[in-house]
This record gives structure tokens, C-alpha cells and sequence, in this order.
């Protein structure tokens, strides 16, 4: 006859973990052949995103910058484990409720996964089977841990080192797999762009002032700031793309890849940056892209003269809502495919993106987007507006400071950093040490209005402590203004200051 015998400890919430790593390895290796955005993973953190609100997005991107989305699905997976700890305690001194509990899981995985996927069947397979694998695991394993015979404690231990290593393994092949699929990758790096209609003017050599610690005044893609709600990458190929453009018009229009490669396309340097930048801060970033002017394809839908919005949507569901005019005036607002040369990086909207000079991303700069619908804002909102951000997004005059960084030597040094106001741009910047008297820094050559500039100062520092703060003035005259404001809802405000050390 078989002995059960009473265990305490944290036998069973291992158990539970080593359930919970068997049944979401499968899950995810399932999601990365069958439909990659119904990871169970990627369903979770992808609703957590759509419903934090704003001060905990502003926090998270505070916090972590452009890793924000790892902190949250290690946030994500720190969580699991502690749920699947405490089910497999409660599976010991409760059974079934460990294993119900990770069946509850399961369905609500499902659930959100259906509800953020259009392939509803697909969509609720890896939730519930890593639910289901799990709670069968975390059934099984206990029980066998539970029985003092031999054989049966040496099969516990083969059977947990099976689960344990199996799950782990199922971890690293869907990423794997996740990796292998992802041929888009592959399919743009074949692409060669068409040459410009209109290319854009070359970037003058004095707009590069060269001082180490100073960002470049045109930003590698590889260090191009990456700001958006996707959790997994969209995998778009172009065959497979089109633009729908609907709403207040004549007509709809409907283009496709080679409609929009085989239209006159143009050359324009824009720096964009992102409502959610803190004073100072660097989620910003300046580049030469290629694209179709969006006012030709308004164009040629024929705009209803009440209509004052362009809604766009990205393949993930994304929306942004964009001032019409902001489209249709004289500015390079662009359906972006390159980037500083080659095709769109995947992560920064390939195959086609919105760029908009003079506006906030989250009004404007929609990546992988696939819908362009006419209205209005009394009709429609879009993503970050139902959350409580300003509607319309127009970029704040900033400036802030590159270098000097933490301490330097007594002597000459020189203070540099960045302005900008795309749209209206950057008419000067003044320095100011210990609140003394401003001074005017020199800036480097402006690409455009729609672009930001460098500027320097040089300064004779004095051994001690020393605050130094700088403030932009705009094209219109317009001075940087003093008041603190954070980014929401509309971006943050204020001067940057900074305290060295000179030694």
C-alpha cells in the first residue's frame, strides 16, 4: 500500500513553476509556428500596454527608455512565476484549485488573445494549451512527490528534471522559430529603393560640429530611439501590403507597394521625436527619409472641405490621429519607405511608415500603417487621446546639453548640445552658468526647420561646483519657456540644467 506523506516547504510551489515553465514553452513554441502575435506572452503584455494608464506608461519609459518593453515582459514573467508558485501551494493543501487556477489563466490568456486578434480559432490555441500542459504538470508532479517508495521518488525526480528541461528547451526553440519566420527581414534587405524625384539637399558640413559627446547631427537607424505599443514586431511583407484611404472623400483610394515604389517619391530630413521625451532627455532622432508626399494621395482621394483629421492605423491597430493640415500644407509629411539610405528598419515600420514634420509621434508617426480614414476629431479619437493625452501634439521648443557630462578639469571646456521646433525652427540658444548673465551659444548650420541643430559654447571653468542651464528661441522669436511641465499630456517643458564638477 502507497504512503502519502505531509510535505511543507516550497517543495509543491516549485512544482508549480516548473508546471507553468512546461505549459508556456509549449505554448509559445505553438504560437511561433501557428499565429507569432497570439503568444501568450505577447497577448498579455500587449492588453497590459492598451490599458495602463498614462502616468504608467511615462513611468515605465522614465524608468527603462527604449527597454521598456523587456522590463514588462520580465515584469510579466516575474509575475507568472510568483501565481504558479503559489497554485502549486495551493494544489498540495487544496486539490484541484492549483490546477483550476492555471486552467483560469489559460482562458484568460485565451481571451485576450482572441480579443486582440482578428483570427479568433488561432488566436486561443497556445493560451490554452500552456493552461491546459500546466495544469496537468502541476497535478502529476505532486502527486508523485507525495510517494515515499523508491521507485517512485526516482521517477519524481526524472519527471520533474523532464518538465524542467523540456519547458526550457520549448522556451529556446520558439524563439528560435519566432527568429527562422521572421523571412521579412530577409525580403527588405533584398529590396533596392528607387532613386528620388526630389531628393533632398546635402546635409552642409557645418550642420556637424564634431564634438565628442554630442549626438550626431544625423542619427544611425541602429541608434534611432524606438517607441511604440508592439510587443512583437510586425512581420509585413510587401507583397501583401496596401493603403487603404477612406472617410470624407470623393473616392476611396487603395495603393499598394508598387503603386506607392512607382510613384514620384521624395527625399526630406526630419527629426521626430516622442511626447513621452522628459527635459533633456534622448528619445529623439534625426534622419533622411524617402517617401511619398501624403498630400498627393489626399490628393487624389479629394478631402471634403469639413474634414479636419486623418485617422491612421497600424497593422497591430495602433491609431493616431493627425491635423489634416498637417498633411496637406507645405511641409514633408511623408508615407516613409527609407530611412537614411535603405529600406524602413522592421522595428521602424517597414515597409511603410507615416512621418510627419512638427508633431509629436503619437499624432503622427504610425508605423507599419495600412489606413489612412478622413474625418474628424469631434468623430473620432485615436490610441493615446482616449487615454488622456492632448489630441493634436505640436512639438515644444527645446534645447538640451551634451557635454559636458560629470566632471572635467579647471580650463577651457567647451558646453555643446541640441535645439530644435521642427516646423518652426531654431533661431539661437543662450547658456547660462550659476545664474549668471545668458549667453549666446553659436549654432552649427540647420538642415532645415524641420531638423535639429547643434550648438556650442566655449567656457573657462573655475575649480568648484557649477550649474549650467541653456534655453532655445525659436524661428518665430519665441523664447524657450522656464515651466516645469511633465510630458503629459501634451509634452514636457522647462530648461535643461545640468551641475558639473570641476576639478
Amino acid at each position: 500500500m502507497v504512503r502519502e506523506r505531509v510535505r511543507t516547504g516550497p517543495r509543491p510551489g516549485v512544482l508549480g513553476v516548473v508546471s507553468v515553465l512546461l505549459g508556456t514553452g509549449l505554448g509559445e513554441v505553438v504560437a511561433a509556428f501557428l499565429l507569432p502575435s497570439a503568444s501568450p506572452f505577447a497577448a498579455v503584455g500587449g492588453a497590459l500596454i492598451d490599458i495602463a494608464p498614462s502616468w504608467a506608461k511615462d513611468t515605465a519609459i522614465a524608468w527603462f527608455g527604449t527597454g521598456d518593453k523587456a522590463a514588462l515582459l520580465v515584469g510579466i514573467a516575474v509575475v507568472l512565476l510568483a501565481v504558479a508558485f503559489a497554485a502549486g501551494m495551493l494544489e498540495r493543501r487544496r486539490p484541484p484549485l492549483g490546477a483550476v487556477a492555471f486552467a483560469a489563466l489559460g482562458v484568460v490568456g485565451a481571451v485576450i488573445a482572441v480579443v486582440r486578434s482578428d483570427r479568433a480559432l488561432l488566436a486561443a490555441i497556445p493560451a490554452l494549451l500552456a493552461s491546459g500542459v500546466a495544469a496537468l504538470t502541476v497535478r502529476g508532479l505532486i502527486s508523485l512527490s507525495e510517494r515515499e517508495e523508491e521507485p517512485e521518488r526516482r521517477r519524481f525526480l526524472v519527471w520533474t528534471a523532464v518538465a524542467t528541461a523540456s519547458g526550457l528547451l520549448a522556451l529556446a526553440v520558439s524563439n528560435v522559430a519566432r527568429t527562422a519566420s521572421q523571412s521579412v527581414e530577409t525580403i527588405r534587405s533584398a529590396l533596392r529603393l528607387p532613386k528620388p524625384a526630389t531628393a533632398a539637399p546635402q546635409v552642409p558640413q557645418a550642420a556637424e560640429l564634431g564634438i565628442p559627446g554630442l549626438a550626431p547631427v544625423v542619427t544611425p537607424n541602429a541608434d534611432f530611439y524606438r517607441i511604440d505599443t508592439a510587443l512583437i514586431v510586425p512581420q509585413v511583407d510587401p507583397a501583401d501590403w496596401s493603403l487603404r484611404v477612406h472617410g470624407m472623400v470623393d473616392r476611396e483610394v487603395v495603393l499598394t507597394w508598387d503603386d506607392l515604389l512607382a510613384s514620384p517619391l521624395q527625399e526630406a530630413d526630419v527629426t521626430l521625436a516622442c511626447v513621452s521625451n522628459t527635459v533633456g532627455g534622448d528619445l529623439i532622432g534625426n534622419a533622411r527619409w524617402l517617401g511619398l508626399p501624403v498630400r498627393d494621395v489626399l490628393t487624389r482621394a479629394g478631402v471634403h472641405a469639413d474634414a479636419d483629421m486623418v485617422l491612421s492605423t497600424s497593422i497591430d491597430g495602433f491609431t493616431a490621429s493627425t491635423p489634416l493640415e498637417a498633411l496637406t500644407d507645405e511641409r514633408d509629411s511623408l508615407l516613409a519607405v527609407g530611412m537614411n539610405g535603405e529600406p524602413l528598419p522592421v522595428e521602424h515600420g517597414f515597409p511603410v511608415r507615416l512621418v510627419v514634420p512638427g508633431l509629436y509621434g503619437y499624432v503622427s508617426a504610425t508605423k507599419w500603417v495600412t489606413e489612412l480614414e478622413v474625418t474628424r476629431f469631434d468623430r473620432a479619437t485615436a490610441y493615446w487621446t482616449t487615454r488622456g493625452w492632448s489630441e493634436r501634439g505640436p512639438i515644444k521648443l527645446q534645447s538640451r546639453i551634451d557635454v559636458p557630462r560629470g566632471s572635467v578639469d579647471a580650463g577651457e571646456v567647451v558646453i555643446a548640445g541640441m535645439a530644435w521646433q521642427q516646423h518652426v525652427g531654431v533661431d539661437g540658444v543662450e547658456v547660462r552658468i550659476d545664474g549668471g548673465e545668458w549667453q549666446r551659444a553659436t549654432l552649427a548650420a540647420a538642415i532645415s526647420d524641420d531638423t535639429w541643430v547643434q550648438w556650442h559654447l566655449a567656457w573657462t571653468a573655475e575649480s568648484g561646483s557649477h550649474e549650467i542651464e541653456c534655453r532655445a528661441i525659436g524661428a518665430d522669436a519665441v523664447t524657450q519657456t522656464d515651466a516645469a511641465a511633465p510630458p503629459a499630456p501634451d509634452g514636457a517643458t522647462g530648461w535643461h540644467r545640468i551641475t558639473i564638477a570641476v576639478r
